[in-house]
C-alpha cells in the first residue's frame, strides 16, 4: 500500500506541473490585453503600455511563468488586475463557497444514486427498474439552467419554501446557509443522478451474474450478506471513479448555477476573470480546480485499492 501511495503521489506532482504549464500558456494566448481590459477602451495606448509593463505582461513567456510558479510555491498567487488586491483570499473564499455547495450536493447524490442503481439492478426488467432508468435519463438530459429556473419558480416563487438566492450573507449560521444552499443543490442532483445510477446499475447487474456470487449463494450465504460482501464491493469501483471525476466539476463547473442563484463561488470568479482578462485570478482559479481534481482522483484510487487489492498490486508491478 505504501509503494502504491508513493507512486500515485509522484504521478500527481508531475501532473500538477504539466497542468500549471498548460494553464499559464492558455492564459497567455487568450485574445485581448489586460491593460486595455482594466483601463477601458478610452485609455491611451501609452497608459496601456505603462500598465502592462508594471504588471510584467511585456516580459518573456518563460520569465513570466517562472515568476508565477515561484510565487505560488511561496503562497503568493499574485495581485488581481480587476480588484487590485491579492488573489489568494478571493480564491480561497470562492473555493470554500463552492466546496460547501458541492459537498451538500454530493451528500444527496451519492447515497440516492447508488441506492437507486442497486435497487434497479436487484429488480432488473421489472417496473421499478424501468421507472428509475426513465427518471435518470430524463434528469440527465435537462440543462442545469432549465432545472434551476424550474426549482426557483416552484419552491421559491409559488410555494415560498426556500430562498431564491444561494448567498446567505456574511456571518450566517449553519442552518441558514443550509437553507440557502438546498435549492441550488437540486439541479445538480437531477443532473448527476441518472449518470451515477446507470453506472451503478450496470456494474451491479454484472456482479450479480458473476461466478463468485453464484458460489456464495450455493454456499448458503444469505442474500443480504452476498450483496454487502461480494456484490457491492466490486460493483461500486466504477461508481467511485465516476463520482471522483465529477467532484472537480461540482466545484469548478458551477458557473451556471452560481450565476443563476447569485452565489459567489470559484466558478463565478473564473468566469469574471476570463471576461475581464484578469490573468492572475484566472490562472490561480483554474489551478485550484486542477488540484481538487487531483485530490479527488487520488482519493478514488485509494478507495478502489482498499475495496479491490488487485488494483494496487497491478499498479506497482
Amino acid at each position: 500500500m505504501a509503494s502504491y501511495l508513493v507512486k500515485r503521489l509522484g504521478l500527481a506532482v508531475v501532473t500538477l506541473v504539466l497542468l500549471s504549464m498548460i494553464i499559464f500558456l492558455a492564459g497567455q494566448v487568450l485574445p485581448g490585453d489586460p491593460g486595455r481590459a482594466v483601463l477601458g477602451n478610452f485609455a491611451s495606448a501609452q497608459s496601456v503600455r505603462v500598465f502592462d509593463h508594471r504588471i510584467g505582461y511585456d516580459r518573456p513567456f518563460v520569465t513570466q511563468y517562472w515568476s508565477w510558479v515561484s510565487g505560488i510555491v511561496r503562497g503568493n498567487f499574485g495581485i488581481s488586475y480587476q480588484y487590485n488586491s491579492p488573489v489568494a483570499p478571493m480564491i480561497f473564499s470562492g473555493l470554500w463557497n463552492s466546496l460547501k455547495l458541492a459537498l451538500l450536493a454530493l451528500c444527496i447524490i451519492v447515497p440516492l444514486s447508488i441506492g437507486a442503481g442497486v435497487l434497479a439492478a436487484l429488480n432488473v426488467g421489472r417496473p421499478l427498474d424501468r421507472i428509475i432508468s426513465i427518471l435518470g435519463l430524463s434528469g440527465s438530459t435537462v440543462p442545469e439552467f432549465v432545472s434551476g429556473i424550474f426549482v426557483i419558480v416552484i419552491f421559491a416563487v409559488v410555494f415560498k419554501l426556500l430562498p431564491p438566492t444561494a448567498d446567505s450573507g456574511a456571518g450566517a449560521g449553519f442552518f441558514t446557509q443550509l437553507d440557502h444552499l438546498v435549492l441550488p443543490a437540486i439541479p445538480l442532483v437531477v443532473e448527476f443522478f441518472g449518470y451515477i445510477s446507470r453506472i451503478t446499475r450496470a456494474t451491479t447487474v454484472e456482479a450479480l451474474d458473476s461466478d463468485y456470487v453464484r458460489t456464495a449463494v450455493l454456499k448458503g450465504l444469505r442474500r443480504r450478506t452476498v450483496i454487502r460482501r461480494h456484490v457491492l464491493r466490486n460493483s461500486l469501483l466504477p461508481a467511485i471513479t465516476v463520482i471522483a471525476s465529477q467532484t472537480g466539476y461540482l466545484i469548478g463547473g458551477l458557473v451556471v448555477i452560481e450565476t443563476l442563484f447569485q452565489y459567489p463561488g470559484i466558478g463565478d470568479l473564473i468566469y469574471n476573470a476570463a471576461k475581464n482578462k484578469d490573468f492572475p485570478m484566472l490562472e490561480a482559479g483554474v489551478l485550484a480546480i486542477g488540484v481538487i481534481y487531483l485530490l479527488a482522483t487520488l482519493a478514488a484510487d485509494l478507495a478502489s485499492s482498499l475495496l479491490n487489492p488487485r488494483v494496487r498490486i497491478d499498479a506497482t508491478r
